[in-house]
């Protein structure tokens, strides 16, 4: 991929979200990107027809939902007076989030996105940062609640099991590797697969990034309880890594099992950035 030219971040009514905007507009800088905010929250049922109140709560759902965008707005426009970046827009959209950023995706180089904070209402369903890399067909960077900001991209850690969705994240991960001071590609159990990996595991990738200028080395390990995803954060914190690249799966019920739960644990419990592809 050549350098990202438009960059997608989801504003939502989360008190986190001014962060990911943040770190989206730093990306931005780096790449002299344009930058579009789209504000989009989940999609609220409608009370059921039968209830005497139907009115009364969807012109309360409505107040609270003009509340929500207002905050959102005004939190936008603080990040941007802090930033002094210029080559941003502000969107809105009352279609379903997931829906909405897929659309708006179309037309990005790379999508924005937040851990969803249990303790803190964002009007986003708890599903939206799982569904959005299957849905939007672009590279997903999925920023923490809890992260604590720094430069993103210095060292980063890849995650491969030479899968179709591993190559795609290095692949759209390129323009933040080739910039990076180092890259840490990772291989977890690589005899389980050889026949992908080829006779050196990590080897062909390492020399795929070399290629492009990128500084790597490749780190392989055995995993014998299967947790990879816990083992991914943990050799992200040994590597003081800024940012995670993997794979993002969710396909049939037996790859789900097998792949999916890394997915999962690292959306749920991430400490760092993870940029995801499927």
């Amino acid at each position: 991929m050549s350098d990202y030219k438009t960059i997608l971040v989801h504003f939502d009514a989360g008190k986190v979200a001014p962060a990911r905007f943040d770190v989206a507009l730093e990306i931005g800088a780096q790449f002299g990107a344009h930058v579009a905010a789209l504000y989009a929250l989940s999609a609220v049922p409608a009370p059921s027809p039968g209830y005497e109140a139907t009115q009364i709560v969807r012109e309360a759902q409505l107040r609270m939902r003009a509340e929500m965008l207002a905050a959102a707005r005004r939190s936008y426009d603080d990040c941007l007076r802090r930033s002094g970046y210029e080559k941003v827009e502000w969107r809105e959209s009352g279609v379903d989030a997931v829906a909405a950023v897929a659309l708006h995706a179309r037309y990005a180089d790379l999508v924005v996105i937040g851990q969803q904070n249990p303790e803190s209402a964002s009007g986003v369903d708890k599903d939206f940062e799982r569904s959005l890399p299957i849905a939007a067909g672009r590279p997903v960077l999925v920023v923490p609640y809890a992260y604590e900001h720094r430069p993103i991209g210095r060292q980063v850690l890849v995650a491969w099991n030479a899968s179709r969705e591993a190559a795609r994240a290095v692949d759209d991960a390129l323009p933040l590797l080739k910039r990076a001071s180092q890259v840490h590609v990772v291989v977890f159990d690589p005899e389980v697969s050889r026949s992908a990996h080829g006779e050196e595991p990590g080897a062909d990738v390492a020399l795929y990034l070399a290629r492009h200028g990128v500084k790597v080395t490749v780190n392989r390990y055995d995993v014998p309880d299967l947790d990879i995803g816990g083992q991914l954060l943990s050799r992200a914190f040994d590597l003081s890594a800024d940012l995670i690249v993997m794979g993002a799966w969710g396909h049939s019920r037996l790859r789900e099992f097998l792949l999916g739960g890394v997915t999962r644990t690292l959306l749920e419990t991430m400490t760092v950035p993870v940029l995801m592809s499927h």
